[in-house]
């Protein structure tokens, strides 16, 4: 993803700027369904679960998709020029150090605790602020805070995450472990 090309049959293809990967994750219990490596979960920025629709939606779809596809409708809701403008946004909102230092605690947090085997990788801490920069900026801010940090914790870090063998026998899972690291970590005062 990072270098900006993708290989198929030994064909190697640039990307254009910007671009993005969306994937689905299918449940892992099934056959022919595998959990990927950790070093390839780390480049996905964030996990998203979407759970169930309520009822009425799950009725609505069944009607609308009965005897054509959604793609039938599907329309452009921007363009890459827009894109790379929002980018450009992003990239300039201010990030004091006391918020960095505070993203830092927090991944600093998921590898020093015995709950984790596995916790959270430099490329984490990187997401985390792009995440809350993001997030400052949807919010109409040029600066980001630390409710923007903690806002995207769990979308950005918990998917890195893996679990001790002891937490996961006494059903801890990286969401709860992460919650609870979250809560330890001390919040940057504004000076």
């Amino acid at each position: 993803m990072e270098e900006q090309q993708v290989t198929v049959d030994n064909a190697t293809y640039p990307l254009a700027t910007p671009f993005m990967v969306i994937a689905t994750q299918n449940p892992i219990e099934m056959e022919g369904t595998y959990a990927l490596p950790e070093a390839q979960r780390d480049r996905f920025m964030a996990r998203v679960s979407m759970g169930y629709p309520v009822a009425t939606a799950e009725i609505a779809m069944l009607k609308n998709r009965a005897d054509r596809s959604p793609l039938d409708d599907l329309e452009s809701v921007t363009d890459t020029a827009e894109m790379s403008k929002l980018i450009s946004s992003v990239q300039s909102v201010h990030t004091a150090d006391a918020v960095l230092r505070f993203a830092v605690s927090i991944t600093t947090a998921t590898r020093s605790t015995p709950e984790l085997s596995l916790g959270a990788s430099p490329r984490a801490t990187l997401h985390i602020v792009r995440a809350a920069k993001a997030s400052a900026a949807l919010s109409g801010r040029d600066y980001v805070i630390p409710d923007d940090l903690v806002a995207m914790a769990h979308p950005v870090l918990a998917h890195r995450l893996v679990p001790s063998v002891e937490a996961a026998m006494s059903g801890r899972n990286a969401d709860a472990i992460l919650k609870g690291l979250i809560a330890a970590v001390p919040v940057p005062t504004p000076s």
